[in-house]
């Protein structure tokens, strides 16, 4: 067996109770253990990632039980791609947090990240749905922790709204499995797309409705319409460096939609086949329109960010949606872009918030440094609003290339142009408020406090992630080319298939 597979989730669950029970009052080993665990994630990834470059799709058997029988991993191109840009991200806002201090404010936090860690990798690597309910809720129970991280009354309520949301969808997700194992007696991936064509009409009516469930569920983590409102409460709320790291976890909704319904429920198969598509498409547009207008309306700098990051998934989901292999390689460029440009948002709003002592978007006298902090948000803003020349306008440029059916093509662009365009307003709004105005205001009493220049550590980890979003415009080629790969080996169903339930199980 290729012990690598299952590597991304057993290091972080080995060291979160480490970090627990040993080192929770040495902040420095906490964090020494931590760090070293999380580069040791991203070294993994990238063997991972070179493993699967090939285009054979490697199976990781738990007990040795064969498929259907036993859990499995499984590791393709997508599923690397996905632990990959995970451990990288993990690793960007570990350093920001240690650099400004956030994870010392209470005494759990790297734990917490290392089990969030394991929930996200498990939830890529899964072939099993029921397992995928299984990481799902790790991430549910290691967030919320992170969410209300340092506590404070708006922190809890709103950790209280994400935790409410979630045990709901959990409910669903449990109602939707039940439903699915009594109709197909499996929630193998694999194994579903094998029997679900076999059904008789009366129980494909059943799995219908599984779908549906299923379906909502993963827009509840992907904050599609009409389930993205716990979304911007949260977001706003949360410790800036944990919802950098929660710009992942969105992609974890979209990510079980593209697994679930292109391999069990997707194209080919009558009695699922045209559910998500069906469903997904005007959820997405209205979406989109929720944050640009969100983006556009927003009091708090937060709550901006928030919101741009609902419009975002809107027009990843937009390109889901059609279910065809030259959209979803545009929807892959898309996610990897926007996962970065809300890191990098987050994290320059951290920077200028704890300078500001408010992210309320009201004229103050500058703070320290100002200059840096407007360079660093207007080249984040237009990487989330799609301008060039960093990789958000290849990536809209690709999705709406990908959608240009005559059927759908007013509606698509009107939506990503349009939104895009409140997008733009609505940072360049904040901008002058947060950068320019407060130039022109005269300065408050002098604080017997005041805010030290950043470090290049605090500000090396947003600087990171720009760099990263103008990387990927420069390589915008190889990077559409393993992507194009990678949508090709999502589609071969077949493929999949004889990788996962062989005796030699893919390896």
């Amino acid at each position: 067996m290729m012990h690598w597979i299952i590597l991304p989730v057993v290091l972080p669950a080995l060291l979160a109770p480490l970090i627990a029970f040993v080192m929770r009052y040495d902040i420095v080993l906490a964090r020494t253990a931590s760090m070293v665990g999380s580069i040791g994630l991203l070294v993994i990834s990238i063997v991972l990632i070179n493993f699967a470059a090939g285009g054979e799709t490697f199976v990781y058997r738990l007990g040795d039980w064969p498929a259907p029988f036993g859990i499995v991993l499984v590791l393709d191109r997508l599923s690397a791609l996905m632990v990959f840009l995970t451990s990288l991200l993990a690793v960007i806002v570990l350093i920001h947090a240690i650099a400004t201090g956030w994870d010392a404010r209470g005494r759990h936090f790297h734990a917490l990240f290392q089990f969030q860690l394991m929930g996200i990798c498990g939830a890529f690597l899964t072939g099993d749905v029921f397992n995928m309910f299984v990481f799902f809720e790790v991430l549910l129970i290691a967030s919320y922790g992170l969410m209300i991280h340092s506590g404070g009354r708006q922190r809890i309520q709103a950790g209280l709204q994400y935790v409410v949301m979630n045990l709901a969808g959990s409910t669903l997700f449990l109602f939707a499995l039940g439903t699915l194992y009594a109709s197909t007696g499996t929630l193998n991936i694999a194994d579903l797309a094998v029997r679900i064509p076999e059904l008789p009409e009366g129980e494909a009516a059943l799995v219908r409705i599984a779908v549906m469930l299923l379906l909502i569920v993963f827009a509840v983590k992907a904050a599609l319409f009409p389930v993205q409102f716990w979304l911007p409460n949260t977001y706003a709320n949360a410790p800036a460096p944990v919802a950098a790291l929660f710009a992942i976890m969105t992609k974890v909704g979209a990510y079980a939609i593209l697994r679930v319904h292109t391999i069990s429920f997707g194209p080919g198969i009558d009695a699922t086949q045209d559910i998500a598509g069906m469903l997904l498409f005007p959820a997405a547009l209205i979406t989109i329109a929720i944050g640009a207008f969100g983006v556009l309306g927003a009091r708090r700098l937060m709550s901006l960010i928030s919101f741009s990051v609902v419009g975002s998934m809107g027009t990843l989901l937009l390109a889901v949606s059609s279910f065809s292999q030259t959209a979803t390689s545009a929807a892959l460029y898309y996610l990897v872009h926007s996962t970065f440009a809300a890191a990098s948002l987050f994290l320059i709003a951290d920077l200028v918030v704890l300078r500001r002592a408010s992210d309320s978007l009201t004229p103050k006298s500058p703070t320290v440094q100002n200059g840096l902090y407007a360079a660093l948000f207007f080249a984040a803003a237009i990487a989330m609003a799609g301008m060039p020349p960093l990789s958000g306008f290849l990536g809209k440029l690709l999705v709406l290339d990908a959608l240009r059916d005559p059927d759908i093509i007013g509606w698509t662009w009107s939506a990503i142009l349009i939104g895009s365009l409140l997008t733009i307003v609505g940072f360049a709004r904040a901008g002058s408020i947060l950068f320019w105005k407060s130039t022109a205001t005269e300065p408050q009493e002098t604080d017997p406090n005041p805010p030290h220049p950043a470090t290049a550590l605090e500000v090396a980890p947003t600087m990171a992630t720009i760099s990263l979003l103008a990387l990927l415009a420069v390589f915008a080629g190889p990077a559409s080319g393993y992507l194009e790969a990678t949508s090709a080996q999502l589609f071969d169903r077949d493929g999949y298939v004889s990788a996962v339930l062989s005796a030699e199980g893919g390896e």
